[in-house]
């Protein structure tokens, strides 16, 4: 299968630089697998298309403000470290930026010298290992002194840090949102969980592998990193009742989807915790997942991939152009797609 078959033009002036308000004014794409309809609407309208007893499955992660901006001790060099996920207790691995500017062994401060890291070791997969001093909390450091991490291709400052939060955000651990959550509101969950839908949180911490490219023309070569997830037995007990009962189990974002597939065996979805490097591309046969609300992603990424993996590439493919020639706003902060 090659990259080229996942490629769609897209015009600049349709990244969202902002996000909309209130969340749910955002737009819908409604995209119905039975027949290939494609549908118009407002996000606040989901509640047209859910029903009593469907399974609403959200990733309740919180994004930790991962991008620290510090000085290579002896100099005024600028540096800025990514931290991507914790390894040990005070170690990360981490994108440095610029990574030729430091070597291992050297010290960058932060804060003026509030937050210290050590470069350890450069990793297979080029990112670093840092280790870091303090005093006090490093949770409560990083706070003081950590930037939101937004995704490149947003150029506009956030003035309100927690609107690249979902509501329902909880567990530190992100270094990117789970995007296609930011668009409820208390005031929908609450209408939808009132009509009957259950709402079930599991967590998959976010990183960068789902978002780095792909680099191979033959897509089955590609490699993800590792993310960690976890699904606790009440919400693997929800889950898998529903399928017993033949209710629709509803992803929330890509996230949800990966965590979902990766957690079932044999037909149940497993309760516990780990790692995982799943990559969903066409010919994967969905084991827990009915139906996906995801946001608009990157031409030729996994992401395009994943849905089109659910709904098939052709119908996605048709469902991208017609969201362009109606400009819809994609990534981060961009407009949503619910395929059913």
């Amino acid at each position: 299968m090659n990259l080229s078959e996942f490629d769609f033009d897209l015009p600049e002036t349709l990244i969202a630089q902002h996000p909309v308000e209130p969340r749910d004014a955002s737009r819908l794409m409604v995209v119905k697998r039975d027949g290939g309809v494609i549908e118009h609407h407002t996000f606040r309208e989901l509640v047209s298309f859910l029903k009593t007893g469907d399974v609403l499955v959200l990733n309740n992660t919180r994004v930790i403000p991962a991008r620290l901006i510090g000085e290579k001790e002896g100099t005024e060099a600028k540096i800025e470290v990514l931290l991507l996920r914790r390894l040990e207790l005070d170690v990360w691995e981490a994108l440095v930026k610029p990574g030729k500017r430091l070597k291992v062994g050297q010290k960058v401060s932060f804060g003026q010298g509030i937050l210290t890291g050590v470069l350890q070791d450069i990793l297979e997969n080029g990112n670093r290992r840092i280790h870091f001093s303090y005093s006090g909390l490093f949770e409560t450091i990083l706070d003081q002194l950590g930037q939101m991490p937004l995704p490149p291709y947003i150029t506009a400052q956030l003035e309100d840090q927690e609107r690249y939060q979902t509501v329902y955000a909880k567990e530190r651990g992100s270094v990117a949102a789970p995007t296609a959550g930011l668009h409820f509101t208390p005031e929908l969950l609450g209408e939808l969980q009132k009509m009957g839908v259950q709402l079930v949180e599991i967590l998959l911490h976010v990183g960068l592998g789902t978002f780095r490219p792909v680099k191979v023309d033959d897509i089955r070569e590609h490699a993800m990193h590792s993310e960690y997830y976890r699904v606790d037995v009440e919400a693997a007990e929800r889950i898998n009742q529903a399928k017993q009962e033949g209710r629709r189990v509803i992803a929330v974002g890509t996230t949800a989807a990966r965590t979902l597939e990766s957690a079932v065996d044999q037909g149940q979805v497993v309760p516990g915790d780990g790692w995982t490097d799943i990559f969903i591309y066409p010919g994967y046969s969905f084991k827990v997942v009915d139906a996906l609300l995801t946001n608009f992603h990157f031409p030729k990424s996994t992401l395009v991939m994943l849905v089109s993996a659910l709904a098939g590439r052709e119908l996605i493919l048709q469902a991208y152009e017609v969201a362009v020639r109606e400009r819809y706003r994609f990534y981060s902060f961009g407009d949503a797609m619910l395929i059913l």
